[in-house]
């Protein structure tokens, strides 16, 4: 199975070493090069990619402002030669961070990472049942934390802390790795920082432009993004 990719980098150097090493991986189809904001967000569109390689410094600019820009947004692998926006990218869900100069070894298991997320249903594991406990160990301390206990799961970088009850322990996993694990009968994503437990929410408000903002225990307030808002809509009934 081939996935469609745009690279987006205003280095043409870069830009071509990059499709250069993209060309031994055939299941990664590269539809075009851009190199601003403006021709980003116009061959996005154009193109309806899967996945995107985003410089994060364009020409004054910020890979970042093009994924605020987006209301559906592929996924992401951020390619810059500084490690210092490393847990920014992790805080907008990218798929992976790859440092220039680029290390083959590197992106091949960043591609194994793309193909794993497009694996078809049958062949994914199973999502956790409800009922079920985890196991966190985050410092000194252990939690077996019972799923239905769970109100909201937040992302922290390359972590996720998982509220329930008083505790907030740390998960060394992914938000988007806990999205595909946790039962979607309960948990939602909010927007690309946040799941929440649908059956713990006690207040949903309108906000702005078309979202919403649902209220957890604690008095925490959610906004779900706009594209999340809908289909909020379409599984709540609201």
């Amino acid at each position: 199975m081939r996935h469609t990719a745009i690279i987006i980098e205003d280095e043409y150097l870069a830009a071509e070493e990059l499709l250069k090493m993209l060309s031994v991986h055939p299941e990664i189809e590269v539809l075009a090069i851009a190199d601003s904001v403006a021709s980003a967000l116009e061959q996005i569109e154009k193109n309806k990619p899967q996945l995107l390689f985003l410089d994060i410094n364009l020409n004054g600019s910020s890979g970042f402002d093009i994924l605020e820009k987006l209301d559906e947004v592929p996924l992401v692998i951020f390619v810059t030669a500084y490690d210092q926006y490393a847990l920014k990218a992790f805080e907008v869900s990218a798929l992976d961070y790859l440092l220039k100069p680029i290390n083959p070894q590197r992106l091949s298991e960043t591609i194994q990472k793309v193909k794993k997320q497009f694996l078809p249903t049958e062949q994914k594991e199973p999502r956790l049942s409800i009922e079920k406990r985890i196991f966190i160990k985050d410092g000194e301390q252990c939690f077996f934390v019972p799923l239905v206990e769970v109100h909201l799961v937040e992302s922290v970088g390359n972590y996720a802390r998982v509220y329930y009850g008083n505790n907030k322990p740390l998960l060394h996993k992914s938000l988007n790795y806990l999205e595909e694990k946790l039962p979607e009968s309960h948990f939602f994503r909010a927007n690309r920082q946040y799941l929440i437990n649908i059956h713990f929410i006690q207040n949903i408000n309108s906000y702005f432009n078309n979202t919403l903002q649902v209220e957890m225990p604690d008095g925490i307030k959610i906004e779900i993004s706009q594209r999340q808002s809908v289909k909020f809509k379409e599984l709540m009934g609201v």
